[in-house]
């Protein structure tokens, strides 16, 4: 599978920040062999974040993100800046490119923003070719522990070794292979996929999260079967032994609750990608506070991957009627999609968020380390779903919560 083929969520994201005219837009060009962005003397070129996917090996598929200068004054300026910002937070790592001006007090302050977002870092001085940097900056990067490295875009001096600094700086436990379902199925174990048609479902395709579970299950060569909900009872009398595991979509937790038996296992592809993208105990701690959710309580519904909102839209409609059908309270809702992710979240008590389809990990992992930061609680729709439907115990039981 090309980079361009593996799924988003799957790739690492590398972003290319800096000041404007320090040659970012050169440097992405340089390191894919491709001309991305466009480059120009003028100082301000990539006003929106620019991305590439791309094959780094022995590393795997990333995403380059080519950003808008953080320097930026125009009238737009603090809405690129903005985006900018946005686009780090979904960074696995993150690559500063200095200009032939050297470092200053305004890049410390960025370097230091990245690192409290703790962004692994490389530090880029570009323009070799036309001074070296000054032994004052490398040092502040060697005192500081961070990889630095003198390269030229233009001539393409040091661009080999930066791929080296990337591939490094990425955490080694994110460098090892994720699984949806390590330690809950093995090979030749049968497992049962309830995917229900309605008509929220995408004509003619399943959905990301089942093709990629599908696909994982077949690697396992372990066996699936896929079927409806009110094809269930009738496949799983079908089997000759019981399935290892019973994975349906959160919409339709309750039905399947009461047809597979106790005895098997059973939990929802919502809360198999919380596993895989966060921290699972972190997410079903968080369900507990729908239980002390008082009236007027402010929620945040995130949801990774914008699409138009049908009358029945799980985000904007069904979640919220469960919630306050189940709590007996008027509670109020705010939502955000996509890369948007709220900065005042203090104002929330509870923050719920998708499966996280559309995420890497990192950006998913900032997300929560931020809500527990802040000290707001976050769970996920799937989680949030089952425990309204009175069926949370079970559902995180194959995972030992």
């Amino acid at each position: 599978m090309s980079a361009e083929q593996t799924p988003r969520a799957l790739r690492h994201n590398i972003v290319i920040v800096g000041r404007r005219n320090a040659g970012k837009s050169s440097l992405l060009n340089a390191m894919t062999g491709q001309d991305i962005s466009i480059v120009s003397a003028e100082a301000g070129t990539t006003t929106d974040a620019v991305q590439k996917a791309y094959e780094l090996l022995p590393l795997g598929p990333v995403t380059f993100y080519d950003t808008a200068g953080l320097d930026d004054d125009s009238v737009l300026g603090q809405e690129r800046i903005r985006s900018t910002r946005k686009t780090l937070f979904k960074a696995d790592v993150a690559v500063f490119v200095i200009g032939e001006k050297g470092l200053d007090n305004f890049d410390k302050q960025i370097i230091a923003d990245i690192r409290r977002m703790q962004i692994p870092l490389v530090v880029a001085f570009n323009k070799s070719d036309r001074k070296t940097p000054e032994t004052a900056d490398t040092a502040y990067c060697r005192d500081s522990n961070i990889a630095c490295i003198s390269v030229s875009a233009t001539e393409g001096h040091g661009i080999d070794r930066l791929k080296e600094l990337i591939i490094a700086a990425v955490p080694e436990e994110d460098k090892k292979p994720v699984s949806l379902l390590g330690g809950i199925v093995d090979a030749k174990d049968k497992v049962v996929l309830v995917t229900p048609i309605d008509s929220s479902a995408p004509k003619g395709r399943l959905i990301l999260p089942q093709v990629q579970l599908l696909r994982e299950i077949l690697d396992m060569q372990a066996v699936a079967m896929v079927t409806q909900t009110n094809e269930l009872a009738g496949t799983l009398a079908a089997l000759k032994e019981r399935p290892r595991i019973v994975i349906t979509d959160s919409q339709a937790v309750l039905q399947v609750d009461k047809i597979v038996p106790q005895d098997v296992a059973m939990t929802t592809f919502s809360i198999l990608f919380a596993r895989l993208k966060g921290d699972l105990p972190i997410l079903a701690e968080g369900s507990k506070t729908i239980d002390k959710l008082e009236n007027g309580a402010k929620i945040l519904i995130a949801e990774a991957c914008s699409h138009h909102a049908q009358t029945d839209d799980i985000a904007k409609v069904k979640i919220p009627n469960w919630l306050q059908k189940y709590c007996g309270k008027k509670l109020e809702f705010d939502f955000c999609t996509g890369s948007d992710f709220p900065e005042d979240l203090e104002k929330y008590q509870l923050v719920i968020h998708c499966g996280a389809c559309m995420l890497n990990r990192a950006e998913m992992n900032r997300r929560l380390k931020e809500c527990v930061h802040r000290g707001v609680a976050i769970t996920n729709y799937g989680l949030t779903i089952s425990k309204t439907q009175g069926v949370l115990e079970r559902v995180i039981k194959p995972f030992g919560l």
